[in-house]
């Protein structure tokens, strides 16, 4: 392999004309294509396998026409202090409202609070609910204005008006000022760490274009295979964080072998050939993680997974190809300061601060194993509380006002009034349908935690009717859950007599079989990507035990990263300090994405620090000094990568949202403790105490496994013999940048 892209490094090099034009004419066409594709299609949410799923298809099918996809708002009207929403003028006020609605375009149906019983006991609260014929987002302007106006008319008469619902949500954005802080901070990182604008700015450049690609790729292809317009969210983040580091990698082994010597074009190609072996691999781990999350079995994480599959592929490709090109353009630019103004260029220093550090290590492994080991084991053990759940309005801040709709009515109502389940009756083999629908709500009714019960609605058949039954607690508290629990595990004592069935639906009930199903598919997940992953890094490194330890190092990090958002977004430790208002359960996916993701991203710098090591342990060096060289070469930059990392994921940490929140938070945090204790801690303390052990692998493995040459033992003689080499024209450009 590195033979291969050794000698794609040197065309690219040699033709980075035709290598960056190939590129934007890619860019262009896919651009084409995604401005003249069809809309992308609504999100696939569904659930296959769970109970509310097979209850919600059910609905779909009995209840032709029902438009259960079509936005709502739930407008809470609260009195001022001390009246009543039945005076004359609050009622008048609210009649008003409703009547002025209904007249929308757009609507089906608005509910008179009034008619259909939806005043709190003490009468200070009221709530109307507004049915669309439209989805959310296919709900005009003129829509959405109309019920603003109608909302500010109502508060205009002294009434505190909220709304609830999808009709009006807002929609959670990024980290805002503080994303773009992220990403000043990274350039920075990169400026610091070459010493040099163009060094910095390639892989930024390089990165971007990747993502541009697969963006629009993503866009081009909605359509036909079915991906919606958040399918690309995951490929976006990950193919920009991806992108940068393999051009980091690339670009920091190309100032290397500029400092032995070799011209632009040999050190570009040898670059490519040592450094693009580690990026190939790296990436493959990253798409082995990403297709893994076939194995969840749910439709829009499999798009997404391999939709940032595909974008990491594009970022593999750009890193082996667009880099060596845009360096054949400024050779020199690439270089530090010092480099250019003297002329010489200084190969990494033997006493660097990645070298002191792998001697620190060296000498006192037991020591820093123990306390690495130690300290991510006790971050990790909220993990034994984990609870998965999918947070609502009573998550958003309190500036929202479906925060303060939700508040209003669990005050007027109760907790659980904004969570109720659905119960689907399939009464289509009872005698006498009413009477079943009669004793099964009945029932229910009297299960304790259910507060209270709706009148049932019949389908135009007659066979099949839907009621709400409304728990005592919140939605999100485990109670409720037990609640469900409890009236499914009693279903057949409830029909017993009745010739019918019923399944338990609605949001509430959906996120509780949601999480069960999250939870039930992680640790299955985690053996997949594990596994696969152990056998590749099998191939990279010729070793057992190397690929063993990478695991175990990365499930420390990732369950010390789940462990901390664990302890600040329920149990609430330092939420303030991140402006986190409400804690609660732990969003269904995001271990799932956090594994996922992590696992790419860890996998990175283990391929990139370790293959370092392995090839100088291939090419003489002892165990120990092999470590130590690994580290000189390769420490800098992986910290580097790592903290641009940081920098971009806490970025989201600024979002309003406690969702995305906990998304920047957790992979922030999970890059801290894999690149800074695990692959600066725990790999090279492991293989200080396995010495040659880490190395070895049995013959017969050996002669069976492929051989793909990672550690550039093909190249060997050409770092002995520094030769230069035309640009393909007349290399001039050769010669003249090889006089630094």
């Amino acid at each position: 392999m590195a033979t291969f892209l050794y000698k794609l490094g040197r065309l690219a090099f040699r033709r980075r004309w035709y290598v960056a034009l190939m590129w934007l004419a890619v860019l262009a066409a896919v651009g084409a294509g995604a401005a003249t594709a069809p809309a992308a299609p609504d999100a696939d949410n569904t659930m296959p396998g769970i109970e509310s799923q097979k209850a919600f298809d059910l609905m779909d099918q009995r209840f032709p026409g029902s438009n259960a996809h079509g936005a709502n708002a739930r407008v809470v009207f609260v009195a001022p202090g001390g009246e009543k929403v039945t005076a004359t003028e609050n009622r008048a006020a609210i009649e008003k409202f409703v009547g002025e609605v209904a007249d929308g375009s757009q609507v089906s149906s608005a509910a008179d609070p009034f008619q259909a019983q939806a005043v709190s006991e003490d009468a200070s609260t009221a709530y109307a609910t507004v049915n669309y014929k439209a989805k959310p987002d296919d709900l005009t302007d003129a829509t959405k204005n109309h019920l603003e106006d109608a909302i500010e008319e109502a508060q205009g008469s002294g009434l505190t008006v909220e709304v609830g619902g999808t009709a009006l949500a807002t929609t959670p954005s990024a980290g805002g000022a503080a994303e773009a802080i992220g990403i000043a901070i990274a350039a920075l990182v990169l400026i610091v760490t070459f010493g040099s604008l163009a060094a910095a700015g390639l892989p930024l450049l390089t990165a971007i274009i990747g993502v541009g690609v697969s963006m629009a790729s993503i866009l081009a292809l909605s359509s036909a295979l079915g991906l919606s317009s958040t399918t690309g969210t995951l490929a976006s983040m990950l193919g920009l964080a991806c992108g940068i580091d393999y051009a980091v990698f690339i670009v920091s082994r190309y100032r290397e072998e500029r400092g032995k010597g070799h011209s632009p074009q040999e050190a570009a190609a040898l670059a490519t050939g040592t450094a693009g072996s580690a990026v190939v691999f790296a990436g493959l781990t990253v798409v082995i993680a990403l297709a893994g999350l076939m194995v969840v079995g749910v439709p829009m994480l499999t798009k997404m997974g391999l939709a940032a599959a595909g974008a990491v592929g594009v970022g593999v490709l750009v890193a082996l190809t667009l880099v060596p090109a845009l360096v054949g353009f400024w050779p020199n630019a690439l270089l530090s300061r010092s480099a250019r103004k003297t002329g010489q260029i200084k190969q990494a220093d033997e006493t660097n601060g990645g070298s002191r550090w792998a001697r620190f290590v060296l000498r006192r492994p037991i020591p820093v194993l123990i306390a690495s080991v130690a300290g991510l084991g006790a971050l990790a053990i909220p993990v034994m509380d984990l609870q998965l759940g999918t947070s609502g309005d009573e998550a958003k801040p309190t500036s929202t006002t479906e925060r303060r709709a939700y508040d209003d009515l669990a005050k007027a109502f109760g907790p659980g009034f904004n969570g109720p389940l659905t119960i689907v009756v399939d009464a289509k083999g009872a005698a006498d349908a009413k009477g079943a629908v009669a004793t099964i709500s009945e029932r229910i009714a009297a299960t304790k935690g259910v507060v209270s019960v709706s009148r049932a609605r019949f389908n135009p058949a007659g066979d099949t009717a839907i009621f709400s039954a409304v728990p005592a607690d919140a939605p999100t508290s485990t109670k409720t859950q037990d609640l469900v629990k409890t009236i499914r595990s009693d279903r057949s004592a409830t029909v017993a007599g009745t010739d019918a069935e019923f399944s338990v639906t609605g949001t509430t009930a959906a996120n509780i079989d949601v999480a069960q199903k999250m939870q039930d598919a992680l640790v299955p997940y985690l053996i997949v990507v594990v596994g696969l992953a152990i056998v590749l890094l099998l191939l990279v490194f010729r070793s057992i035990l190397v690929p063993v330890k990478a695991a175990l190092g990365f499930l420390l990090s990732v369950l010390a990263a789940l462990g901390s958002v664990i302890a600040v977004f329920q149990w609430g430790w330092g939420a303030s300090l991140l402006g986190v208002e409400t804690t609660g359960p732990i969003m269904s996916m995001m271990p799932i994405f956090l594994v996922g993701i992590v696992f790419g991203l860890a996998m990175d710098y283990e391929v990139f620090l370790v293959a370092r090591m392995r090839e100088a342990y291939v090419h003489g060096d002892g165990p120990a000094q092999a470590v130590v060289t690994g580290f000189r070469y390769s420490a800098r930059v992986v910290v580097a990568a790592a903290l641009i990392m940081m920098a971009v994921f806490s970025g989201f940490i600024g979002a309003g949202e406690s969702i995305i929140k906990m998304i920047g938070f957790g992979l922030a945090v999970a890059v801290l403790f894999d690149a800074f204790v695990v692959r600066m801690a725990f790999v090279p303390a492991v293989l200080a105490l396995l010495g040659k052990a880490a190395w070895w692998m049995p013959g017969w493995l050996d002669k069976v496994l492929p051989k793909v040459d990672v550690e550039g033992e093909a190249l060997a003689h050409k770092a002995a013999t520094p030769e230069d080499g035309a640009d393909g024209a007349d290399g001039t450009a050769d010669r003249e940048a090889v006089r630094v």
